[in-house]
């Protein structure tokens, strides 16, 4: 039997770029997911809807799990937004969430929101030990990425 994983994560950060430049970098799925660690493949479905496709999680030679969904983007220039909700039925996880941009006095202030639910194909016994592990390394792969996403931003 399986269980599922329900994760949210809300982040705030500032940075020197101007909004409309982070804007751009924000609305780019390609380019802003390119900062996403551990992301084996991102497949363009059409529509702007995106399959990622993350690195497998195993130990030794076994696979734990690997994480696919996709998401369908919509890019609000005039609010400097970004949102995506999940598409039905891909992979064994769904992803939903938003990224906001506001003018601030020293660039930009920089606010994600995100949530998900993963299927994870372990003996539901498990869920008590792994959840907190998985939420934790969703967390941490949010902050490599606004990490990650911050050191460009501090170039434009």
């Amino acid at each position: 039997m399986s269980f599922t994983v329900t994760i949210s994560v809300s982040r705030h950060f500032d940075s020197p770029a101007l909004p409309g430049r982070v804007f751009e970098l924000l609305a780019d799925v390609p380019r802003s997911a390119s900062h996403f660690p551990d992301v084996e493949r991102l497949d363009d479905l059409g529509g702007n809807a995106f399959r990622w496709t993350m690195d497998k999680i195993g130990i030794g030679e076994y696979t734990l799990q690997q994480t696919i969904y996709a998401s369908a983007y919509k890019s609000d220039p005039e609010k400097l937004s970004v949102e995506w909700t999940p598409v039905d039925g891909v992979g064994n996880a769904v992803v939903g969430g938003s990224w906001s941009v506001l003018p601030a006095a020293a660039g930009s202030r920089l606010q994600l929101e995100t949530t998900g639910r993963l299927q994870v194909d372990l003996p539901g016994f498990l869920q008590f030990l792994l959840s907190p592990l998985i939420e934790m390394a969703f967390a941490q792969k949010i902050d490599r990425y606004i990490s990650n996403l911050s050191e460009t931003l501090r170039k434009l």
